[in-house]
């Protein structure tokens, strides 16, 4: 009988913070966080993050430094008891939101998940995924189904529920492959919201994990995000809770898709995102896009070599039973 468990670390994201063993090189924050301008990344990003945080929280805040955001490191690995052994191997990273109020001196618990981070969906972008487009063959009815009952089974555990009380949010850019049309409904921190022409395989791969998407463009924003979530994204969360996840998300956007979200025309009624776009404004924070994905590559085979191989039929037989197994998410907003 296979057994998998859930354990998670918590690591402080500031500037004085460097990646740890095992966590994964093409990540969002740990990729500011090497080389020779790591700590002026660090700095500069986190000053970025306050400031939209203040920017966007100012119907409360006249003065704009009101507000500072602390950010956590959420490392989840799986513990594997299986016929061939014990084994332990990460396997998501997301981020965590504190909210700090220094004018009340009161501390507000924000919204994990925000940036999403996993070696196993390397695995399917980076070795499953061209291996069919090399092949001319179709993506297998399967493809993304372990990585989300994965997903599912961390939030149905005791050790999520021992750390969280909301499910998470996740936010990331929109797909340069769709079209993106404004509708008639704007929220008040949200934003102006579109919908796409069609959905992404993105949006298909979280769909795997159970998460429906809505797309936003905050207020001052030059292009909308994409909000994964699995409850009721209007509803389950406060209004300094989103902020602090569009603060979050919206400064790593502009660092690493500048022609997108540090655009210097905002995104109109019907909107296609493109890298290729030149009207932009840099953040002179240093990030390298082609190592990201040589790394993701690399990230991949790692996953490959030390987890399908070895542990897939264990993980697979653990999947399916999963998969027919329907799971409460006890003692969280749904």
């Amino acid at each position: 009988m296979t057994e998998v468990a859930f354990s998670i670390e918590k690591t402080r994201f500031d500037v004085t913070y460097q990646p740890l063993e095992g966590t994964r090189l093409t990540t969002n924050f740990a990729n500011l966080a090497r080389g020779e301008n790591r700590q002026q990344n660090l700095r500069k990003a986190l000053a970025m993050i306050d400031d939209r945080c203040n920017e966007l929280a100012s119907q409360e805040d006249a003065g704009g430094d009101r507000y500072r955001v602390e950010l956590d490191i959420v490392s989840v690995n799986i513990e594997l008891q299986a016929e061939e052994g014990a084994a332990s191997f990460p396997v998501i990273e997301m981020l965590q939101t504190t909210v700090v109020d220094t004018q009340q001196g009161e501390r507000f618990e924000g919204i994990v998940g925000n940036n999403f981070s996993s070696y196993v969906r390397d695995y399917d972008f980076s070795i499953r995924l061209p291996e069919c487009s090399r092949n001319g063959s179709a993506l297998p009815e399967d493809f993304g189904e372990l990585h989300g009952n994965l997903f599912k089974g961390l939030l149905a555990s005791d050790t999520y529920a021992t750390h969280f009380s909301k499910l998470p949010v996740i936010c990331i850019s929109v797909s340069t492959s769709r079209t993106y049309h404004r509708t008639g409904y704007e929220h008040p921190v949200l934003g102006v919201e579109y919908q796409q022409d069609e959905f992404s395989l993105t949006d298909q791969y979280f769909g795997k994990m159970g998460m429906r998407v809505r797309y936003f463009m905050p207020p001052k924003s030059a292009a909308p995000l994409a909000f994964y979530f699995l409850g009721d994204l209007l509803e389950d969360y406060t209004n300094l809770e989103l902020i602090a996840t569009i603060s979050t998300m919206e400064t790593f956007q502009k660092i690493y898709r500048p022609e997108i979200y540090n655009a210097n025309t905002p995104a109109g009624d019907a909107y296609q995102p493109s890298l290729k776009h030149s009207d932009f404004s840099a953040t002179g924070i240093v990030y390298d896009r082609d190592e990201r994905a040589r790394l993701g590559a690399e990230q991949g085979r790692f996953v490959q070599e030390n987890l399908i191989i070895p542990h897939g039929k264990t993980l697979e037989q653990w999947s399916a039973r999963y998969s027919d197994y329907h799971h409460q998410l006890q003692g969280m907003t749904s």
